[in-house]
């Protein structure tokens, strides 16, 4: 009986089989397949969302900035080769000795059969310009940061950080952090820095863009919970970029030295718009504000600036370069940076260090600051940190003037005026146009993902370089200023 009443209980959840259902007829079958309407893969996109093509960079004319552009010549201010190594005759001999000894690629990571000498070379050559222990070059430079963190923290662990850039970054970051972490992000943070966090699986805070007011209160909010919860101990780090690539803005590394060490934070530093520009010997921001090797626990820069190179470096101690080797998923898993490439970066490492070097990373910041000063009160166009007529430059902060990227962006008023995101791009878009058009200057317009945390307001993007030099600075500033006037005076007189 017991055994009848189990097999109709069974019987209960067996599933229909196919001979059970009703099969369908052909007719059925090419009906249901005539009515089926695939979804697509991505939404329609209309004619407003198009973006223009992005200017076509032919060849060069003579010097590194000077370019052929869509068959005109132009003076390129979207090139980050701050000290102009890029069309260096020495760092252009040594690239080509390499490819006659080496060839043009590594074909393998550096824990297999990618390291090259030249390698080892390059990172005790950063290691001793930076005075730190030990350097790691990764052959990708977004992806450097991305991976350091991830290595050095974890769930339980907290880490602050700001904004800094590309693929190094991208790497350097899950490798000292993950899931038992807590990142903290300022809200200016470039996506690399995100995606990085991202990566790691770490517990993600933010704070308001070099607000270290705010910064402190999350500090102490987060050590308040912490106690309150009985939180096991874990590794804390804040992260920042010593110039901030979506801003131009400078990082106020001596305030934010001041609470890692009242919070007992660790401290990285992303440098790839400061490195070779900033500080007295051109090691960054860090050296701008003051702060010796060793204050920073790791500190990350991109070659493809100053170095006119391709990928990143890291420099730290010991432990910190060395956890990385093992646990940065871009130094595992890439090719190794090509043999070329690290000895073009290792001679222009050596000319930064030489007297030439500093001559062209001072004349960087002094034009820097004039192309600051003189810019103020250009129609419709405003940027981060300029001096304004109202208020004396001593006031500002001078590292902020020395920053060597600067950020155009619609004044307030006009910002309001173009009533949205798409129309202030379209605006600044047609200044960058008339500049290319009528005065062969080539400025970017930033593009930002949609998933960037918050989104940088528009801007035009230009880099202050060696190839901007004094005789030419009134004409860059007399182009940005017509340029401005034709594209923007109607809507400013308007308002």
């Amino acid at each position: 009986m017991v055994i009848i009443v189990v097999m109709l209980l069974q019987s209960r959840f067996y599933p229909r089989t196919t001979e059970d259902e009703d099969a369908l007829t052909d007719k059925e079958i090419d009906a249901l397949c005539q009515e089926w309407e695939p979804q697509p893969l991505v939404p329609d996109i209309s004619e407003e969302d198009y973006r223009p093509e992005p200017p076509l960079v032919q060849s060069r004319e003579g010097s590194c900035y000077e370019v052929l552009v869509n068959g005109q010549p132009a003076l390129n201010l979207a090139c980050a080769d701050f000290l102009g190594m890029g069309n260096d005759a020495d760092v252009q001999r040594r690239a080509r000795e390499t490819v006659e000894r080496y060839g043009v690629g590594s074909c393998g990571p550096r824990g297999f059969y990618g390291t090259f000498d030249v390698h080892l070379e390059l990172e005790k050559a950063l290691a001793k310009y930076m005075g730190q222990e030990e350097a790691i070059i990764y052959s990708y430079d977004i992806s450097t940061i991305a991976s350091v963190i991830p290595a050095f923290a974890s769930r339980q662990d907290i880490l602050v950080m700001f904004p800094y850039d590309i693929s190094t970054i991208a790497s350097v970051i899950p490798a000292f952090a993950s899931r038992q972490d807590i990142l903290v992000l300022d809200e200016g943070v470039s996506y690399p820095i995100q995606q990085g966090a991202k990566l790691s699986r770490a517990r993600v805070h933010w704070f308001k863009h070099n607000d270290m007011a705010s910064l402190e209160a999350l500090l102490q909010r987060i050590e308040e919970d912490e106690r309150r919860e009985r939180a096991p101990l874990c590794r804390k780090m804040i992260v920042v970029e010593g110039v901030y690539a979506n801003s131009g803005d400078v990082a106020p590394l001596q305030q934010l030295y001041s609470l890692k060490e009242a919070y007992r934070y660790r401290l990285c530093v992303e440098e790839s718009h400061a490195f070779g520009v900033m500080g007295e010997r051109g090691r960054g921001a860090c050296e701008a504000a003051g702060l010796a090797p060793g204050q920073v626990e790791v500190v990350v820069a991109s070659m493809g600036t100053s170095l006119a190179s391709v990928g990143g470096f890291c420099v730290g101690h010991h432990e910190v370069c060395d956890h990385q080797r093992l646990c940065g998923q871009g130094y595992c898993f890439s090719a190794s940076l090509p043999p070329y490439l690290a000895t073009a970066a290792t001679e222009a490492l050596a000319i930064l260090e030489g007297s030439r070097g500093q001559q062209l990373a001072a004349q960087v910041r002094r034009t820097a600051a004039a192309l600051r000063q003189q810019l103020d009160g250009t129609p419709g166009l405003t940027f981060p940190g300029a001096p304004s007529s109202s208020s004396s430059s001593s006031s500002k902060d001078s590292s902020s003037v020395d920053s060597p990227v600067l950020h155009l962006q619609l004044t307030p008023v006009l910002a309001a005026a173009a009533g949205n995101r798409k129309a202030a791009d379209m605006l600044l878009q047609g200044v960058a146009d008339r500049l290319l058009t009528k005065h062969g200057l080539l400025l970017a317009v930033p593009r930002y993902s949609a998933l960037d945390h918050v989104l940088p307001p528009p801007s035009l993007k230009l880099y202050v370089h060696a190839g901007l030099s004094a005789d030419k600075l009134p004409k860059v500033v007399a182009a940005i200023r017509e340029a401005a006037k034709h594209v923007l005076g109607p809507l400013v007189k308007g308002n």
